[in-house]
Order: C-alpha cells, then structure tokens, then sequence
C-alpha cells in the first residue's frame, strides 16, 4: 500500500470505526485518521497472519478485521483522553 492509499484507509476506517462504536466520541479529525492508519496496518497484519494477505477484488476480511481494531483503538482512545462518548 502507497503512503497516500494509506491515508485514505486511514480516514476511512477509522470513520468506520468510530461509526460502529455506540455515542459520539470526542476525538477530532486526525486522530481518527491516526487510529484509521494503525488499525489498517494492524488489521492487515492480522489478516496476513490468517493466510489472508492478497485476493482477487475487495479484500473485504482484511477491511473488516482493520474496521474491528480501528473501533477497539477508537475506544481506547476515548477511555485514556479522558474525552468521554456522549449519547
């Protein structure tokens, strides 16, 4: 992945990942770019570990995996800020 695609994984899976975490979370643009960008690449190792590493088309279990850890660290995020999710 280019340094460009990965920011555009990064936004986009880190939206996603804020987007599946109940409430609204107190964290601005770029660090849910930075959490996007980590958990594209953790996710993307896990899938790698599983034998996942390169399909035909969408590799939609990496996206999925990398949308799961992007959520985690979203909350972890949130809980160590101190900027709570509001409902």
């Amino acid at each position: 992945m280019t340094f460009v695609g990965l920011i555009i994984a990064g936004i986009i899976i880190g939206a996603l990942g804020r987007l599946f975490l109940p409430g609204k979370q107190k964290i601005g643009f770029l660090a849910t770019m930075a959490v996007g960008i980590v958990g594209t690449l953790i996710g993307y190792g896990i899938a790698a570990a599983l034998g996942v590493e390169e399909t035909r088309g969408i590799d939609w279990l990496r996206w999925i995996i990398s949308i799961a850890v992007s959520a985690f660290l979203v909350s972890l995020v949130v809980k160590f800020t101190g900027k709570g999710a509001t409902r």
